[in-house]
């Protein structure tokens, strides 16, 4: 029995007494916290179900209360962030069932071989835990198959680490007797830990044998280094490995006899092997399947298991006229061996050797195995059978083919000269002449273009110009250029009920943008400030108080809030108010739980601070909420709103201070206020009104107002409630006639300036630090084939999301004259599509399919994997669009049609 088993059975047998959900909770999270700091190689993970591990997730965190610096506690899942639920069961025994592979083994004992499916996503399927986490889930909850998982050491500089989910599984194939076997070993294991099983399956020896890398069912080269590991000698997932017997069994010849029959070292390598009734896959096309067409480029691709989104890039390279006629003629004398950036040759003759097939007379799909094996072999995220993205398989191919046929041998060292003042046109001509320097290619010659890039740095408004190449363009999927956002107004002097603002400010503009808005829309006086903030379970999550930062980073379901303070001043701190109110936790018992929208004032603290000072600061903070106050708007209706939420009519929110300050001693309680000083020490406010507080030298400083029924009495708590989201998406409705988008649109607001993400800052030369600089692009030399990926795919809260978003895209006549700075030009600027992938579905279970035009034919086509059917052209156009291929319309095309084209392409797309 292994280690891990060991352990982990030990663990199921430790008896412990029934943990409530939160003490369990908390344990796994300080188990996981003290397990994931200490990881390293040779620790073992364990797999367990996405399915119960949400399950414990929300079992642990219905009853936790949210604390404020819980997202830096790791895991939010650990750290309470989970809203609170109805009351759930306690989970009950692990079961990873659906995770293990039909047909094998599910039996939980640890020692069994068990193999789980190959298209496991984590996050969506399992989730990994560190052993120390697995042992104490066990031994409470019991359950299986236990399925664990050795951390290795990966990247470049092999000092990061990561979980081998899948390690290598290899096809064994013993010779002469064409025995065969399949294992699974760790990447990181040694050529000599192979043999060793190699020889134990087969009932071997180890001086028997002889081990070949058999990629592609050739002899690739002859595994004699023991101690290299599988990962350095380049061995791929589900590739086959030769197990040649050295000595003449059963009639069959060794590598030495072959040897001593005069067979030259290259046909010993190019040697490929059969074995009586198992032919080895070697060849194409045993499915049957024929597709339909009178003239060549119509052979489909078959589906080796969601290989759709390969083969829908492949399709459309290799129907670009350009390549189609490159690569069916001798390329090979620009194959640059020796490019250390490329992939030695290897995936342009994949390529090409793919290219010729589907081009060849006949109709029976290909088998792409041969050119996805050497795919993984170079890149491996597109390793196994998971779906991937077709766009950036389509930037790899295009890159990693420019690298492998690069012409130029030895790139030489240039340095770029900064523009200082010299003319767009000089810079520009430089630039792309120290690029063709380094980078002559056939992608070069199809499909760079280059773009100008502008700089300004926000502070000290230094501009920077560069002119850098492209390969595509990814163009966002907006139909405006400005965004809604609602955020409600707190005032910190008493003088107005809570107000909700709807305001309108640039899409792709900064926090400063908000914040005026709002300040114009609330009236805010000069002796005021807007201190904006992000609100989760009740809390203030973060202050949105760097004015450079870009709006993108607020989403449409986050919640903000700002108060309307006095502008700081030195000595002022910033004081916060979180609302408790109790909620029954067991039938006997209850907790104190945040609830509504903390409140926030600004407090001096040049002179001594009493208790007596901060319960007149909270004490005003509240009085707007008065019940007996209340009485004096008219508009007012809590029970239906919550807040004011017209912004024009400030009326219903405004209260008589003076009329308020006159009577609250006499209707307002003592405020159960508690503050937790630098001791950590809580401090009751509500007695001793001349006693001196400790306040705690950081700010903000945090109040507790502890809500009692008495005080639920006195206020109407309702309004610091149900604080709306940035943007409520409502109901759709049905338009009478809806505008499309544009592709034009689609292209100006890629064009259009913005500010850069903060992850993307900019160090600014002038200054001496890093900025958030604006960014304006402007297009200035197009490629002959111009490839535009539409970007429906955007990321919220680390989730990924599909934009079904219907753009209307020319088919004939994309004219960007308009578009292009460089007005030297005498060439056409007008493009016709002649290739698209489409996705259909969701992420993760979507089909992706090509629609592709046969030049010679003028006919288009629908490429769906092995099945090719012609389609209308009007058919071409859907929602599923997702990468355009253009061609540059030849300049040999008359001037009347070309004008007569243009006016019908602006009617067509006007935007």
């Amino acid at each position: 029995m292994t280690e891990v088993a060991t352990e982990t059975l030990t663990a199921a047998t430790t008896s412990t007494k029934e943990l409530g959900p939160e003490e369990e909770r908390v344990l796994i999270r300080d188990i996981a916290i003290a397990a994931e700091a200490n990881t390293k190689e040779g620790d073992f993970f364990f797999l367990i179900t996405q399915k119960w591990w949400q399950h414990w997730i929300d079992y642990v965190n219905q009853e936790q209360q949210p604390s404020n610096n819980s997202n830096n506690e790791g895991s939010t899942s650990l750290s309470g962030d989970s809203p609170a639920l109805s009351i759930l069961k306690r989970p009950s025994g692990i079961d990873n069932s659906d995770l293990i592979s039909d047909g094998l083994s599910e039996d939980s004992n640890p020692d069994s071989s068990v193999e789980i499916r190959d298209t496991l996503l984590e996050g969506r399927d399992y989730v990994l835990l560190p052993q120390q986490v697995w042992n104490q889930l066990y031994s409470w909850y019991g359950g299986g198959p236990t399925l664990s998982r050795k951390v290795i050491n990966s990247g470049l500089s092999q000092t990061e680490f990561a979980v081998e989910v899948y390690p290598l599984r290899l096809q064994l194939l013993a010779t002469p007797k064409g025995d065969r076997s399949t294992i699974r070993i760790s990447k990181k294991e040694t050529i000599g830990e192979l043999h060793r099983r190699a020889c134990e399956i087969f009932y071997l020896d180890l001086e028997q044998v002889s081990i070949w890398d058999y990629y592609g069912h050739r002899k690739h080269a002859l595994m004699n280094d023991m101690d290299k590991t599988l990962d350095d000698a380049n061995i791929q997932m589900d590739q086959d490995i030769l197990v040649e017997v050295l000595n003449n069994v059963n009639g069959g010849l060794s590598a030495n006899k072959i040897a001593s029959r005069g067979y030259s070292a290259e046909q010993l390598q190019n040697q490929t092997l059969s074995y009586p009734g198992k032919e080895l896959d070697n060849n194409y096309g045993n499915s049957g399947v024929i597709t339909r067409g009178a003239s060549g480029g119509l052979t489909g691709l078959l589906n080796l298991g969601n290989t759709c989104f390969m083969n829908s890039a492949i399709q459309c390279l290799v129907h670009t006229p350009e390549f189609a006629k490159y690569f069916r003629e001798d390329y090979h004398q620009e194959i640059n061996w020796q490019n250390p950036l490329g992939m030695v040759g290897e995936l342009a003759l994949a390529f090409g050797e793919l290219l010729r097939k589907l081009w060849a007379p006949g109709r029976t799909p290909v088998a792409p195995r041969p050119f996805k094996a050497k795919l993984a072999r170079f890149a491996p995220q597109f390793s196994g059978y998971n779906q991937h993205d077709s766009q950036e398989l389509l930037a790899f191919l295009l890159d990693g083919l420019h690298e492998d046929l690069n012409r130029v041998k030895h790139k030489p060292y240039i340095n770029s000269r900064d523009a200082d003042g010299r003319p767009d046109e000089e810079v520009a001509d430089e630039y792309w002449a120290n690029h063709i320097a380094r980078n002559d290619s056939i992608i070069v010659d199809v499909c760079q273009g280059q773009y100008k890039s502008t700089l300004v740095c926000p502070v000290c408004n230094k501009v920077s110009v560069t002119f850098d190449p492209f390969m595509y363009l990814s163009l966002p999927l907006q139909f405006t250029t400005t965004r809604t956002m609602t955020i409600t107004v707190f005032t910190s002097d008493g003088s107005a009920l809570p107000s909700t603002y709807t305001v309108t400010v640039p899409k792709q503009g900064r926090y400063r943008d908000l914040i005026q808005a709002l300040s114009n829309a609330c009236s805010l006086k000069q002796t005021e400030e807007i201190k904006l903030v992000e609100i989760r379970n009740h809390l203030i999550h973060r202050f949105l108080d760097d004015s450079f930062l870009s709006l993108s980073t607020i989403k449409d379901d986050d919640h903000l809030a700002a108060y309307k303070i006095q502008k700081s001043a030195k000595g002022n701190v910033l004081l916060q108010l979180i609302h408790r109110r109790q909620e029954q936790e067991t039938s006997d018992a209850q907790r104190w739980k945040p609830f509504g929208t903390p409140l926030a004032s600004s407090l001096s603290c040049d002179d001594v601070i009493t208790n007596g000072d901060i319960q007149t600061i909270v004490q005003t903070m509240l009085s707007p909420l008065l019940k007996e106050r209340i009485k004096y708007h008219d508009n007012s209706d809590p029970s239906t709103s919550g807040v004011a939420t017209d912004p024009s009519d400030h009326s219903s929110g405004e209260v008589d201070t003076n009329r308020a300050s006159s009577s609250i001693s006499n209707v307002l309680p003592r405020l159960p206020l508690q503050l937790f000083d630098e001791g950590k020490t809580c401090i009751d406010l509500s007695v001793g009104d001349d006693k001196a507080v400790n306040l705690p030298a950081a700010s903000p400083i945090i109040l507790y107002l502890d809500w009692t029924s008495r005080l639920l009495e006195k206020y109407n708590e309702n309004y610091l409630e149900n604080l709306p989201e940035v943007f409520k998406y409502g109901p759709i409705t049905k338009k009478a006639r809806t505008e499309p988008l544009s592709l034009y649109t689609c292209l100006e607001a890629f064009l259009r300036e913005e500010p850069l993400v903060p992850e993307d800052m900019w160090y600014c030369p002038q200054c001496k630090e890093q900025r958030q600089a604006s960014k304006k692009l402007d297009l200035w030399r197009l490629p002959e084939v111009l490839v535009i990926h539409l970007k429906r795919f955007s990321y919220i809260r680390s989730m990924k999301h599909k934009l079904e978003t219907f753009v209307n895209f020319p088919i004939h006549d994309f004219d960007l004259t308009n578009y292009v700075a460089d007005k030297r030009s005498s060439r056409s600027q007008l493009y016709e599509l002649y290739a698209l992938t489409n996705h259909y579905g969701g992420m993760g279970s979507g089909h992706y399919t090509a629609h592709i035009k046969l030049l010679d034919e003028n006919r288009w086509y629908n490429f769906d994997d092995s099945h090719i059917s012609p389609i209308n052209e009007e058919d071409v156009k859907s929602a599923a669009a997702y990468v355009l291929f253009y061609r540059r319309v030849k300049s040999d095309t008359s001037a009347s049609d070309a004008g007569s084209r243009r006016v019908r392409d602006r009617t067509s797309y006007k935007h």
